[in-house]
């Protein structure tokens, strides 16, 4: 083998080489899938699936990537074993019709020994059991013998996307790592699960097609899905033992054994638990920077909680280590360090990463504080050496996001024990109850009425951006059960699909269009009339949903397609508008703040943006003002076309957590704004008219919203405002320029009102605590006696009872009993409460408070010492009764 390669080397070496065989080299899809049946892009050929099923023609008959991909099926063994990563780069070759098994065999074989220099004595073939073909191309266009080709059943060599649909049989090369990284099993041999036989190279031959039968048939264009594992094949070139000791990888856990001030060794022995912790450190930091990179936000579901628990997992182990403040942000500006070059977006989302990372570690750190508070109640409750409930530890592990080995450990160095079967049994049901909640997995969901739509027709052309109307073909139906029809009739309800378009369709947060879909004679009141709704965009195709107003419409039928114009210039205000606010809030607020979300329609915008607390209202004026003068300059608005790799060296902004095809539309705001966007917008910035801010607000953790209007609906924010400024000051007898201060002095006044009131009330309360005492029973029993207060205090709030309490038992009282109405809310209100004297000689002031709820149908208890309650309000004469007989029951003794 030659030198040993670096991570990145081979990741160029292999890009460059299936460039060179006339792949077209791609960039890294993002990790959130264009999918809704997965979460997360956790292997190369994901960008590639709707290609691989014929629902999206290919732009290239060939092409390579190095993917990024996160996978956390696997997380709780990652860290013990040197192969499994939660993140990891899958680097790729596809073919979408174009070249078959000869070809992609021969290059395998060509790259690994050729390019990488592995000796081809070490290297052996895999094929599936019925795959004769792949056997014989594996001898023709290698040195490889029959011995050294081995063939393996379904489980091993053969992809399926599912029960049904695309699949093949699979090839993979394996290297021969040597005797020394060996098992004891005497047939260890190629398929072995120890570390010397590794697989580094699969190629799926995707070549049939699988019906419900079973029934394997021939796809009409056979392509080839290849993937090479980049850290696996690191490791090899490098001859290092494990993933985490190659260059990239080491770095970081070299940085986490700094931060903990340990010492890694690379033992995967059961008890290395130091080495495991930095390896997860190391691991989780890589998915924790490129998830958030991709627009990932930390949250309880989906990719968010995938996000959350990696870094939370991480600062956990960080802490089994002794590392007690905030370290991740290391780590992830190393990733950046280490990856930015490559993956641009790190860099880009630098200082995003690092306020989210601080702010979630943070976050969590108070989660760790609330859950010991929370266990070390639970185990005070439980005798010596008692066991806490499965359903305990459960609680504080999904609730707290306390670990659970953290509560076995602190649990058994108290002399406690945890019953770890019942937590395993909340565990799994939580898991079914996940499960149940994800979709379907297989490939079918990409399938339908509207991928059958675009299959026989094509995507619809989108003519809208500067024609409002134009005459179509009406290419297909679907009514309002997802059906495809031939006819809609008055008053039916369905979808038009036209091969020409000048409906914007919602996506990119804006709103789609309404308007008209009319057949020839609609003007004079004959020809069928369609209402249009809403339009959306599925599968390539414009789909304008609605109603038949007037006649019938069918499909073939040719049609006048009108938008509302004057709500698609709402709109369109509103979209350039939210441009604007992103570049007043990067100049304001700061670059860390990336657009997150939005929605424009024609009353109202609403913008999300990453930011780590509430805005100021001096930090929202500045941003009205700036927005405000570049609508008045009256800038040009310019929209075009371009590659996206020739927008980024422009300067434009993607917007974060976006997927971009080949080609993008830019837009420019003057010298302002200059980002990616398909959406339709004013042609000078003046147009605009008017943007004030109706709200900011928290939308979930380190993510913001405002809400904002413009144009017409700005001028009636603003009036509005200004009627009820002009009501107010009216009230107020001031001018609208004196209202802030007349209300500044009515509100001191009120303030010292209520003071003297409260005060006034407290010393009232208080009653005369020698007459209180004079009237107070004596209650002896066989452990003592004890005198208690019984009264009723008058203009008090609960909050004020235990201030009498106070009072008398200053003055010598050992208990009291408390019963009045809240000058408040006139509810009836009491309490109970005693000296240590009061509750040994017997009183017990929970038992007190509990006998009178159960007389005033109200609730209420507590503990000896101090007890309240309260109820419905009560008439004065049945408060005073109730009184009468606590009284005479102290009397007694009881």
């Amino acid at each position: 083998m030659t030198k040993p390669l670096t991570t990145a080397e081979i990741r160029e070496s292999f890009l460059a080489f299936f460039e060179n065989k006339g792949s077209k080299r791609l960039p890294s899809a993002s990790l959130i899938p264009n999918d809704p049946s997965l979460l997360l892009t956790a292997a190369g050929m994901v960008p590639f699936k709707p290609i691989f099923l014929g629902v999206k023609q290919p732009e290239v008959p060939r092409a390579t990537t190095a993917q990024k991909c996160v996978r956390t099926t696997d997380i709780d063994i990652i860290g013990s074993t040197g192969r499994h990563l939660s993140f990891f780069e899958m680097l790729g070759s596809f073919s979408f019709g174009d070249y078959f098994k000869r070809e992609a065999i021969a290059w395998s074989w060509e790259y690994s020994t050729e390019v990488l220099g592995l000796d081809p004595d070490r290297l052996w073939a895999t094929v599936y059991r019925d795959d004769d073909e792949a056997a014989q191309l594996w001898e023709e266009e290698t040195p490889l013998t029959a011995e050294r080709i081995k063939r393996f059943d379904e489980a091993d060599n053969f992809w399926a996307a599912g029960p049904t649909g695309p699949c093949g049989p699979c090839s993979e090369l394996f290297y021969d790592r040597g005797a020394d990284f060996a098992c004891d099993e005497p047939d260890c041999s190629v398929g072995c699960e120890c570390d010397r036989y590794v697989e580094y190279w699969n190629l799926v031959f995707m070549q049939y097609n699988r019906d419900e039968h079973g029934t394997l048939t021939p796809l009409p264009n056979q392509s080839i899905d290849t993937g090479m594992g980049l850290e696996r094949m690191a490791a090899i070139m490098q001859d290092v033992a494990s993933n985490f000791d190659i260059d990239l990888m080491r770095q970081l856990v070299a940085l986490a054994e700094k931060i903990t001030n340990t010492s890694y060794t690379g033992s995967f022995d059961a008890d290395a638990n130091t080495d495991t912790a930095l390896r997860i450190i190391s691991d989780h930091a890589r998915s924790v920077a490129f998830l958030i990179a991709d627009g990932v936000l930390p949250s309880n579901e989906g990719r968010g909680y995938v996000l959350r628990r990696l870094l939370r997992r991480a600062v956990r182990y960080g802490r089994l280590l002794g590392v007690s403040d905030p370290f991740m942000q290391q780590m992830t500006d190393k990733v950046i360090d280490l990856m930015g070059e490559h993956y641009q977006e790190l860099l880009a989302h630098r200082e995003l990463i690092a306020g989210i990372v601080a702010a979630e570690e943070e976050r969590f750190l108070q989660t760790l504080r609330t859950g010991l508070s929370y266990l070390a109640d639970a185990l005070a409750a439980l005798p010596q050496g008692g066991e806490l409930s499965g359903a305990a530890a459960f609680e504080l592990h999904d609730t707290y996001g306390f670990p659970v080995d953290l509560t076995l450990e602190i649990a058994a160095e108290g002399g406690y024990s945890v019953d770890s079967d019942s937590f395993e049994q909340h565990m799994d049901q939580q898991k079914e109850r996940a499960r149940g909640s994800v979709q379907d997995v297989s490939w079918s969901s990409f399938g339908g009425t509207h991928a059958d739509i675009v299959q026989e027709f094509g995507a619809t052309y989108f003519e809208g951006y500067n024609t409002y109307e134009l005459d179509a073909v009406v290419l297909a139906i679907v009514d309002q059960d997802g059906k495809r029809v031939k006819k809609l009739k008055k008053d039916q309800q369905g979808e038009l699909i036209l091969n020409y378009s000048p409906f914007y369709g919602e996506q990119g947060g804006q709103a789609g269009d309404t308007g008209s879909i009319s057949a020839a004679g609609a003007s004079n009141g004959k020809g069928a009339y369609f209402q249009v709704t809403d339009t959306r965009i599925k599968d390539g195709l414009i789909i304008h949903a609605g109603t038949v107003q007037r006649g019938s419409i069918a499909a073939s039928e040719s049609v006048t397609a009108a938008i509302d114009l004057k709500r698609r210039n709402l709109i369109r205000r509103n979209h350039t508008a939210t441009h604007l606010l992103h570049w007043a809030l990067r100049k304001v607020v700061g670059t860390h703040v990336t657009q997150a979300g939005s929605f424009v329609g024609d009353t109202r915008l609403r913008f999300d943006f990453t930011h780590f607390e509430r805005l100021t209202a001096q930090q929202l004026a500045e941003i009205e003002r700036l927005l405000n003068e570049k609508i008045a300059d009256d800038l040009p608005v310019r929209a075009f076309e371009t590659t996206y790799t020739e927008s980024r060296e422009l300067g434009v902004m993607a917007l974060f957590g976006e997927k971009y095809d080949e080609y993008v539309r830019v837009l420019e705001i003057g010298n302002t704004s200059k980002e990616l966007c398909g959406g339709t917008h004013v042609g000078r910035s003046s147009e605009i008219g008017l943007f004030k801010i109706t709200n900011e607000e928290s939308v979930g953790a380190n993510m913001r919203r405002i809400e904002a209007v413009t144009s017409i609906a700005a001028y009636d924010y603003v009036t509005t405002l200004q009627e009820e400024l002009l009501a107010v000051a009216t009230t107020l007898k001031a001018s609208p320029r004196d209202v802030h201060a007349k209300v500044t002095t009515l509100l001191e006044s009120s303030k010292k009102l209520k003071a003297q009131l409260k005060e006034g009330g407290a010393a009232a309360s208080k009653m005369d605590t020698e007459t209180l005492l004079d009237r107070a029973v004596v209650t002896k029993t066989s452990d003592g006696s004890y005198k208690t207060v019984i009264a009723s205090p008058e203009n008090v709030t609960a909050g004020d009872l235990r201030q009498v309490w106070d009072s008398v038992r200053q003055a010598g009282a050992d208990a009291c009993i408390l019963l009045t109405a809240d000058c408040a809310t006139k509810k009836t209100i009491y309490l109970a409460a005693a000296t240590d004297a009061a509750t040994n000689a017997g009183f017990h002031a929970g038992q007190q408070v509990q006998q009178i709820a159960a007389a005033t149908a109200g609730r209420g208890g507590g503990k000896p010492a101090m007890a309240q309650g309260g109820a419905d309000e009560l008439e004065p004469a049945r408060l005073q009764e109730i009184l009468a007989e606590v009284r005479a029951h102290c009397m007694a003794g009881s």
